[in-house]
């Protein structure tokens, strides 16, 4: 039996990265797709190869896009099962620095994307179920100098997942919410990463063995956390960074 057969699945940042592998593997395991993203032709161009998605051009930052998206969803499959808030951005820059715009525009799309997913998904699930998956990171577990904004929004994600979970269950509400927390990750994003850093960003960065991981480690996670195998999995934070942030 698929892990998630039949579960309607929104996916934020669905056209690229981690975004795309949790589609891919959700469809693989039977789910129903609802991908959101701005990059309208990639996003497209994978519904299209998937057996049951459908593509949703969504800026993750505003709210009149977040209600397009969930009635869209409503409209093609009558429900909401899942959500993957996944969409996020990075920018290499320290506290000193980071600009205001930059501050702004990453704490827009990181984190107060989670925020409206989460209250439109609460509202979509409350009444039948659900799980709500936050893409945090492992910033958001220990210090980044050289991410500044990056890390602070990934913390919000962390902290607002907690907050949601207990919420939903002091409400009754049979809706989950939990975070993942990559470590580096093989994936566009993380490759700019590593292209956008010098040798001693790179050494401060390093922590002597943990290498990248590929983003299957993750949709991988993103599929247990949407099935029925992680049912009493609730406000937790899952790490999956090969002892990054144990050391």
């Amino acid at each position: 039996m698929p892990r998630v057969k039949d579960k309607v699945c929104i996916v934020t940042g669905a056209a690229s990265g981690l975004g795309k592998c949790s589609a891919e593997l959700l469809a693989a395991e039977g789910a129903r797709l609802v991908l959101a993203d701005i990059d309208d032709a990639a996003g497209q161009a994978l519904a299209e190869s998937l057996p049951a998605a459908i593509y949703v051009h969504c800026d993750v930052g505003e709210e009149s896009d977040w209600q397009s998206l969930f009635a869209a969803a409503e409209a093609e499959f009558g429900t909401v099962d899942v959500l993957v808030n996944n969409a996020g951005i990075a920018v290499l820059a320290t506290i000193e620095n980071t600009s205001l715009a930059q501050w702004d525009h990453i704490q827009k799309v990181n984190s107060t994307s989670v925020f409206l997913g989460c209250k439109y998904g609460i509202a979509a699930m409350k009444e039948r179920g659900g799980s709500i998956i936050n893409m945090s990171s492992m910033a958001a577990l220990v210090g980044v100098p050289l991410y500044a904004a990056y890390t602070a929004s990934k913390g919000a994600i962390r902290s607002l997942t907690k907050t949601v979970a207990l919420h939903c269950q002091q409400k009754g509400y049979p809706v989950r919410c939990n975070s993942i927390h990559p470590g580096g990750i093989n994936t566009p994003m993380g490759q700019k990463a590593i292209a956008d850093a010098d040798s001693s960003d790179l050494e401060l960065l390093a922590d002597g063995g943990a290498s990248m991981g590929e983003p299957e480690d993750i949709g991988w996670m993103v599929v247990y956390l949407a099935s029925e195998e992680s049912s009493h999995v609730n406000g937790s934070e899952m790490v999956v960074d090969n002892a990054f942030t144990a050391a």
